[in-house]
């Protein structure tokens, strides 16, 4: 009983945390400040989001968005190339950056008396970074090794990048964020130098700060050090709208791997494209019904129950900026072939669409999503993060505090009608892994994460 109590306190108090004051604030440049507080430690995280990413990026100049985000930590007039790092660690910060589809995302934690050097470095490289084309040819070294080591030498995710460039025609989601080998091998100084001036500017920036801070005296500080920045005349990019899929699509990736792999998606809206939107919570929780954790359908029934497969995974992101994928994976054992883990996927997917999901299983994902959702909030960073990508992606970041609300309104015949609707064949992708022997000593690498490419 003592550590039931324990667990409800910590819940409380965790479900108090995530309706904490926000503010939200935009300076006369444009830019966008919300501030977050929790008092919980003297602590804060800043994290500088710019609507720009791989989904921005045309035809020829594929991986820009990355390869800048690399070049954002080698100098300004101010601070010489490291200095920015060198600054950051002798405060007792720490620092990173990421590059995704839908953004670039910058950000340091610090003890909470440090934000006014946090404001300071990321207002100067804002606008006033120097772009040299000794540093910028040693970058775009280090991106293309950094593409060699993530997917062209890791089977899985050479596959994964032909199935996204098989699943889309039109939409810009076909590219990867790390960019293809030839446009990075012909990129140039001029195109970073262009791709910089047109979207790294205040009003295309929201600055997130989350912590132990005073509300007016962060925006006091924004004013100080970003105030002064000139906007940019920002067009909008292109919708880029993928066109109906009018039947299956697969591809087969021959390399040399050790196992066979395969991934399938099927075309599925979001929250910013959602005719209904209940569907997109639903899809969420039709994820985690096969794939939320030990108890979840794929673990229990297919590698522990049946050993059709050693491992396979359900996933969905709602918050995307353009229509997505609902995507199914699997690795088949040792005894089985693709083709049954195929089999064994769809027979899940039509399960899901001729039979409702109990009142007890569904509880139990939520309970799991909602728990997830809980205990994240436990990181000062993770809250940013939620409202940095909801801002950023054109969503009401207030939408964050909605979440729990909304999965919890899922009922099993909404999981039915959007498994009906579309998991279908007709707007279905395959990718399959058919390994080639290996080379004679050598081993494959593990398989690269989803995601950004950070520096």
């Amino acid at each position: 009983m003592r550590g039931f109590i324990a667990v409800m306190l910590f819940f409380g108090g965790q479900l108090a945390l995530a309706g904490s004051p926000v503010h939200e604030y935009q300076l006369d440049n444009g830019l966008k400040l919300i501030v977050k507080e929790d008092h919980r430690a003297p602590v804060m995280v800043t994290q500088v989001w710019y609507k720009v990413g791989a989904s921005y990026e045309p035809d020829g100049i594929t991986g820009i968005s990355h390869v800048l985000e690399h070049m954002m930590f080698k100098g300004t007039e101010t601070h010489p190339p490291g200095e920015f790092s060198r600054i950051i660690s002798e405060n007792g910060g720490s620092e990173n950056a990421f590059t995704s589809q839908d953004y670039t995302t910058y950000f340091q934690t610090m003890e909470k008396s440090r934000l006014p050097i946090s404001f300071e470095l990321e207002a100067d490289r804002m606008r006033r970074l120097q772009l040299q084309d000794e540093e910028f040819q040693k970058e775009i070294n280090v991106v293309m090794e950094e593409r060699r080591l993530r997917t062209e030498d890791k089977p899985t995710a050479l596959t994964h990048e032909q199935f996204q460039a098989t699943a889309y025609t039109a939409s810009s989601y076909r590219s990867p964020v790390i960019g293809w080998m030839d446009d990075l091998e012909n990129m140039n100084l001029a195109d970073l130098q262009d791709w910089y001036r047109r979207w790294y500017a205040p009003n295309n920036a929201t600055v997130v700060v989350v912590g132990d801070v005073d509300p007016n005296e962060v925006l006091a500080l924004a004013k100080k050090y970003f105030g002064p920045l000139k906007p940019e005349s920002i067009r909008p990019p292109k919708p880029r709208t993928e066109p109906p899929q009018l039947g299956k699509r697969s591809v087969v990736v021959q390399v040399p791997a050790e196992v066979p792999y395969t991934i399938m998606g099927y075309k599925v809206p979001v929250l910013r494209t959602a005719a209904e939107d209940w569907e997109p919570y639903a899809l969420e929780v039709l994820a985690g019904v096969l794939d939320g954790g030990n108890s979840a359908r794929l673990t229990t029934e297919l590698v522990r129950g049946s050993r059709i497969v050693t491992s396979a995974g359900a996933g969905y992101d709602l918050y995307s900026r353009q229509a997505d994928l609902f995507l199914l994976d699997a690795t088949p054992a040792a005894e089985h072939t693709v083709a049954e883990a195929q089999q064994a996927l769809f027979a899940q997917v039509k399960r899901l669409q001729e039979e409702p999901v109990s009142k007890e299983e569904l509880d139990r994902i939520k309970s799991q999503v909602v728990a997830s959702d809980v205990f994240e909030q436990d990181s000062i960073f993770y809250q940013g993060m939620k409202i940095g990508q909801l801002e950023t992606v054109g969503l009401d970041w207030g939408l964050a505090d909605e979440y729990v609300e909304r999965i919890n309104a899922v009922t099993p015949a909404q999981l039915q009608a959007v498994a009906r609707k579309y998991l279908v064949e007709k707007t279905l992708t395959v990718a399959v892994l058919d390994p080639l022997p290996m080379e004679s000593g050598r081993k494959p690498q593990a398989a690269a994460s989803g995601g950004g490419h950070g520096h």
